[in-house]
């Protein structure tokens, strides 16, 4: 056994875990799985609800042997779950390859922002999970099991996003592409009336562009536009933008902090890996005192669904550190924030405040269920069990496939009954 992280990267969840593993090997990882009751596999904690928690078994596969195989015929690598992201980027591209997008921290697990959905920006761009060509995981009875897209595309279409109900997951194998690289312009001052006018056009104007707002301006602080180099930029970035004025040097999403900590911005080419996150693997992008929650609306309601919360801007400008717009391109994962639809993801940085935050959160999503929105599994919400099932089409399916595959309930906990109810057998 290893010591018990006390809490999640934010330090509002307090682990609950009667035991704690890190196990150095594969054998010993199937040998906790097949001993425990429950258990849950924990990555980097940058989850902000219970999701990781468990009152029996917490495992990380952080100190399993590095696996990292490029196969440059098959255009593929299979990697190690509890890998950082930052980890592998650096390696891939050395060989050659990219993967087609990150998200906006390389500090977090493959395994963690597989299993939530995580994902990055851009129309085109679906989650990080939709790379997911195989997994290799360690199911309740801790026998290795292998899943790959070509062999069973339905089945493995429920098992990405899977929440580490499935099983805990010892490898990865995700789709490349050859390497690219990426030049990030940041303009300022984007009117909310130009944005509601011209949202796609403005979520279209790069390969990954995200949208900084405070929620007290009627200005868009920031908007980031990556772009990827050689598919029609020259590299010249005009000084005014719809209105808004290029930045005149590096800019932190959060106004008043350094850009210095940041992905490096002002145009300069660099790799899609020091380029597509907004900040640099050897920062830490925060020191944790925050809460966040996300929602994903389809991205022709996006417009609507931000109208939908104009009463609410002072509550929420309030608890705000910042909030960020994306996209993400749909996808046939069954529990992917973006399954079947093109999205527009509506993120919060709140203070870290339960207690303030929660009847925000709660009101936010009143407005935002007229359209079907997904909260992130990972995030503070507060939307009932009920409701999220509706916003699935493979919801029930979902909950098929773990009366199948772990009829005891050995990976799930307390939210994960809560949340799929009808998984029990």
């Amino acid at each position: 056994m290893t010591p018990l992280p006390p809490t999640n990267w934010a330090g509002n969840v307090s682990f609950r875990a009667a035991r704690a593993h890190r196990p150095a090997t594969l054998g010993e990882l199937q040998a906790v799985v097949a001993g425990a009751q429950r258990v849950r596999a924990l990555g980097t904690g940058h989850s902000f609800n219970r999701i990781a928690d468990t009152t029996s078994d917490l495992v990380s596969v952080a100190g399993l042997p590095r696996v990292l195989e490029v196969d440059s015929g098959r255009r593929c690598v299979r990697v190690s779950a509890g890998l950082r992201f930052g980890e592998l980027a650096g390696p891939l591209d050395e060989a050659g390859f990219a993967l087609h997008n990150l998200g906006s921290l390389p500090h977090i697990s493959l395994a963690g922002a597989i299993a939530t959905g995580t994902h990055g920006s851009g129309v085109g761009n679906g989650t990080l999970a939709s790379a997911v060509s195989a997994l290799e995981l360690v199911t309740a009875d801790g026998s290795l099991q292998r899943l790959c897209r070509a062999d069973d595309p339905d089945r493995f279409d429920g098992s990405v996003v899977a929440l580490g109900a499935l099983g805990v997951v010892h490898t990865v194998e995700l789709d490349v592409q050859p390497t690219y690289d990426v030049r990030l312009h940041v303009y300022e001052g984007l009117s909310l009336d130009t944005l509601s006018t011209r949202l796609d056009e403005v979520l279209s104007s790069g390969y990954s562009v995200s949208l900084f707002w405070d929620w007290r301006s009627d200005e868009v602080g920031q908007v980031w536009r990556k772009l990827r180099v050689g598919e029609g930029e020259t590299g010249d970035a005009p000084r005014e933008w719809l209105g808004a004025t290029l930045a005149d040097g590096p800019r932190h999403p959060i106004p008043g902090l350094p850009g210095t900590m940041c992905t490096e911005q002002l145009g300069a080419v660099g790799p899609w890996h020091a380029r597509l996150p907004h900040f640099r693997l050897e920062f830490t992008p925060s020191s944790g005192e925050e809460l966040q929650s996300e929602w994903f609306v389809a991205r022709q309601d996006a417009v609507a669904a931000l109208r939908s919360l104009d009463d609410l801007r002072p509550r929420i400008a309030a608890l705000l550190q910042i909030s960020e717009i994306r996209t993400i391109a749909a996808d046939r994962l069954w529990l992917s924030p973006s399954a079947g639809r093109d999205t527009v993801a509506l993120h919060f940085t709140w203070v870290r405040d339960e207690a303030a935050v929660a009847p925000v959160v709660a009101a936010i999503e009143q407005r935002l269920g007229a359209f079907a929105a997904r909260p992130h599994w990972g995030k503070v919400f507060s939307t009932p069990p009920a409701v999220v099932r509706q916003c699935y089409e493979r919801f029930d399916d979902f909950e098929a496939l773990l009366r199948d595959t772990d009829p005891q309930g050995t990976f799930r906990n307390d939210l994960l009954d809560e949340l799929f109810p009808g998984a029990r057998a």
